[in-house]
């Protein structure tokens, strides 16, 4: 799994498909085109510009705002159990690129500590139902490219 890096790899990311939601995340996908994991020729100049992403593999990033996490603390909690829960459902998810946007807060007079234990447990859970339904909806798709084959 590749993690994204520049602002151009977000920005093509977050204008793709939202192929899941709860109520505290949403998650992205782009799937990938041969003009993104091209590599460029040998010696390539400015005339050839770079591609988005190296190359055709799953790629995450992870979106965690100032307004719906005030704390540093807190983002980075969030962050980590984003790529972690990722890594688990790997397998899982096709090669393209992803990133899973935190889009409300947590209620702070549930979680008062900003990397409360309890936290941890209701992001965790709550990603694992992101993925459970990104994974559900890629299912029939590649049911029907299946069944559509010889």
């Amino acid at each position: 799994m590749q993690r994204l890096k520049t602002r151009p790899q977000f920005q093509a990311t977050l204008a793709g498909e939202t192929v899941a939601r709860t109520a505290h995340f949403a998650l992205h996908r782009l799937v990938l085109q041969a003009q993104d994991v091209a590599r460029p020729p040998e010696g390539a100049s400015l005339r050839h510009p770079r591609p988005l992403f190296g190359v055709q593999d799953v790629w995450l990033g992870a979106m965690v705002p100032k307004r719906w996490a005030r704390r540093a603390v807190t983002r980075n909690a969030i962050k980590r159990q984003i790529f972690a829960v990722a890594a688990l459902n790997a397998t899982r998810l096709p090669p393209a690129a992803h990133v899973v946007r935190l889009r409300s807060a947590f209620d702070r007079r549930q979680f008062v500590s900003a990397r409360s234990e309890a936290l941890c447990q209701a992001v965790r859970a709550e990603l694992l139902q992101l993925f459970e339904r990104s994974s559900r909806k890629a299912l029939p798709e590649a049911a029907l490219a299946g069944s559509a084959a010889p």
